[in-house]
C-alpha cells in the first residue's frame, strides 16, 4: 500500500516513530565520539609498576588546554564539549535539540545523593599539570605513611628483642659462652680422650656426647674431624665403664646414618663389639655393646655380610645361653626377626618396581641369614625361648618363629616341647581374649597373640 494512501490519523504515529528512531541514531553517534574530548580520565589505583607506566603514558597525552568547569543552575543548560561536570549534577540529552544540558538536582534529592559526600566546586581551573602534581603528591603521601609503619614495626621488634651482639656481649661479661654443636663434641672428645681426664670426667664426657650425636648431622660431624675412631678405640679400654658408654654414644651415631655405619664398619667397630659380647663382661655393658651392633647392622647389607664371616651367630647363640641373660635373649631374637624381614621387604619391593637386578637387593642376596641359622641351631633356641614369661617376649618369639617357618618347618614338627608350650599358651591366650572382649576389645593385644599361636599351630599339623 502506497504511503501517500494512508489516512492522515497513520500518519501522525508513524512520524512520531520516525522521529524517535532518527533521534536514537543521533544519540548514539555522539555517545561513540571520542572520548577524549568528553571523559576526565580517572586511573584506577594498581600496585604495578606496569599499570603506573600507563597511566602516566595517558596523563602525558592528555591535551595541555585549560579544562572548564561547569557551574548548574536550577534551569536547564547545555554543556559545551570538554565542561567538566560536578558531582551531583542531573544530565539529560535534548532529543528535539541532539544536546547534553545539565541543572541542579532538587534540594531534597540533592542531598540524599550526597550523604555524606562534599562537593567542591572551584571557580579556578586545572590543567594537566596540575593534576600531575597533586597525583605525585598523593603518592609521595602513601609511601611516607608507609615508611612510618616500618619504622613503627621496627622499633617494636627493637624492643622486645635484643641484637645477637649484646648478647654475647653480656654473656662474655658473664663467663659465658656461647658454643656451637661442633665445638661441643671437640670438647667432649678432647676431654675423653685427654690422659689427665678422670674416669669420672670421661664417662660424663661420653654420656652428654650421646645426647648430641642423636642427630644425623652431628653424628657425620663427629666423623669429621676424628672423633667417632676415638669412640670405636674406646672400646678397648680396661674399664667397664668406657666400655659401656662408648657404646652407647656409638648405638646414637650409627643409628639409620649409613656414612656413620660405613666409617664404623671400616674402623673395626664390628670386631671390636663382637669380643666385648663373646667375653666375660658385666650385663649392663653388654647390653648397650648390643644396642651398638643392632643399630650398625640393620639397613646395612655390607655389615650383615661381614658380621656373618666373623662368626657373630656364634657369639649371639653363646650369650643367649648364658644364665641371667633372658633380656639380651630377647633382644638378639628380635634382631634376627629384623634382618630377615629386611631381606624379605627388599625382594618385594624389588618385585613390585619390576626391577631385576637393583643394586640394594644384590647386597641382600649376598647376606646367606636363613642357611646360617639353621646350621647354627637357632631353630631349637628360638623354639625354647617361648618358654618366657612375659607376653613382649613372647610376642617377638612368636613373630620370629613365623618368619624361620620355611627354614626351620622339620625341626618345629619334631620338637615335642614346642607343642606343647604352644598348645598351653592356645588355653591361656583364648583366656585372656575372652576377657578383651568382655571389656568391649575387639582387637586386643592377646587376641593378636592367640592368632599368632594359632597359625603357628595350622602351619605345623
Amino acid at each position: 500500500m502506497a504511503l501517500q494512501s494512508l489516512p492522515s490519523s497513520r500518519m501522525a504515529p508513524l512520524a512520531i516513530l520516525l522521529g524517535l528512531l532518527m533521534a536514537a541514531c543521533f544519540t548514539f553517534c555522539l555517545s561513540h565520539q571520542n572520548p577524549k574530548e568528553f571523559a576526565l580520565t580517572n586511573p584506577e589505583k594498581s600496585s604495578t609498576k606496569e599499570t603506573e607506566r600507563k597511566e602516566t603514558k595517558a596523563e602525558e597525552e592528555l591535551d595541555a588546554e585549560v579544562l572548564e568547569v561547569f557551574y548548574p543552575t536550577h534551569e536547564w543548560q547545555a554543556l559545551r564539549p570538554g565542561q567538566a561536570v560536578p558531582a551531583g549534577s542531573h544530565v539529560r540529552l535534548n532529543l528535539q535539540t541532539g544536546e547534553r544540558e545539565a541543572k541542579l538536582q532538587s534540594e531534597d534529592k540533592f542531598r540524599n545523593n550526597l550523604k555524606g559526600k562534599r562537593l567542591d566546586i572551584n571557580t579556578n581551573t586545572y590543567t594537566s599539570q596540575d593534576l600531575k602534581s597533586a597525583l605525585a603528591k598523593f603518592k609521595e603521601g602513601a609511601e611516607m605513611e608507609s615508611s612510618k609503619e616500618d619504622k613503627a614495626r621496627q622499633a617494636e621488634v627493637k624492643r622486645l628483642f635484643r641484637p645477637i651482639e649484646e648478647l654475647k656481649k653480656d654473656f662474655d661479661e658473664l663467663n659465658i659462652v656461647i658454643e656451637t654443636d661442633m665445638q661441643i663434641m671437640v670438647r667432649l672428645i678432647n676431654k675423653f680422650n685427654s690422659s689427665s681426664s678422670s674416669l669420672e670426667e670421661k664417662i660424663a664426657a661420653l654420656f652428654d656426647l650421646e645426647y648430641y650425636v642423636h642427630q644425623m648431622d652431628n653424628a657425620q660431624d663427629l666423623l669429621s674431624f676424628g672423633g667417632l675412631q676415638v669412640v670405636i678405640n674406646g672400646l678397648n679400654s680396661t674399664e667397664p665403664l668406657v666400655k659401656e658408654y662408648a657404646a652407647f654414644v656409638l648405638g646414637a651415631a650409627f643409628s639409620s646414618n649409613p656414612k656413620v655405619q660405613v666409617e664404623a664398619i671400616e674402623g673395626g667397630a664390628l670386631q671390636k663389639l663382637l669380643v666385648i659380647l663373646a667375653t666375660e663382661q658385666p650385663l649392663t655393658a653388654k647390653k648397650k655393646v648390643l644396642f651398638a651392633l643392632c643399630s650398625l647392622l640393620r639397613h646395612f647389607p655390607y655389615a650383615q655380610r661381614q658380621f656373618l664371616k666373623l662368626g657373630g651367630l656364634q657369639v649371639l647363640r653363646s650369650l643367649v645361653q648364658e644364665k641371667g641373660t633372658e633380656v639380651l635373649a630377647v633382644r638378639v631374637v628380635t634382631l634376627l626377626y629384623d634382618l630377615v624381614t629386611e631381606k624379605m621387604f627388599a625382594e618385594e619391593e624389588a618385585e613390585l618396581t619390576q626391577e631385576t637386578s637393583p643394586e640394594k637387593l644384590q647386597q641382600y642376596r649376598q647376606v646367606h641369614l636363613l642357611p646360617g641359622l639353621r646350621e647354627q641351631g637357632w631353630c631349637e633356641i628360638t623354639a625354647h625361648l617361648l618358654a618366657l614369661p612375659e607376653h613382649d617376649a613372647r610376642e617377638k618369639v612368636l613373630q620370629t618363629l613365623g618368619v624361620l617357618l620355611a627354614t626351620c618347618r622339620d625341626h618345629y614338627r619334631q620338637d615335642p616341647q614346642l607343642s606343647r608350650t604352644l598348645a598351653s599358651l592356645q588355653v591361656e591366650y583364648q583366656a585372656l581374649a575372652s576377657l578383651e572382649l568382655q571389656d568391649g576389645e575387639d582387637e586386643g593385644y592377646f587376641r593378636e597373640l592367640l592368632g599368632s599361636v594359632n597359625s603357628l599351630l595350622k602351619e605345623l599339623r
